[in-house]
């Protein structure tokens, strides 16, 4: 039986609390529609980079069942959000 590919989605946030309802729901659907199609493993996982946001980014994504979540006190940039979301990944 062939192995699965992992894959990670790494979203990069800045005071996105009021759309990550909606966001997030589609990146949640998209992963498990590929899911069951049998492209990609269960342990496929989205990771929420908060860039510093101000408001309650991070709490909403924990609310809405996301705990892959690395967060910067400060805003660092969309590049440094990726990079330590890769990393997050390894």
């Amino acid at each position: 039986m062939a192995h699965k590919p992992v894959l990670y989605i790494v979203i990069p946030c800045y005071n996105e609390e009021s759309v990550l309802p909606i966001t997030s729901g589609m990146f949640r659907d998209k992963v498990r529609q590929l899911a069951d199609a049998g492209k990609i493993s269960d342990e496929s996982r989205i990771l929420f980079v908060n860039d510093g946001s101000k408001d309650k980014t991070v709490q909403r994504a924990r609310e809405l069942g996301f705990h892959h979540v690395v967060s910067f006190r400060r805003n660092k940039g969309l590049a440094r959000g990726f990079m330590a979301g890769l990393d997050a990944c390894l």
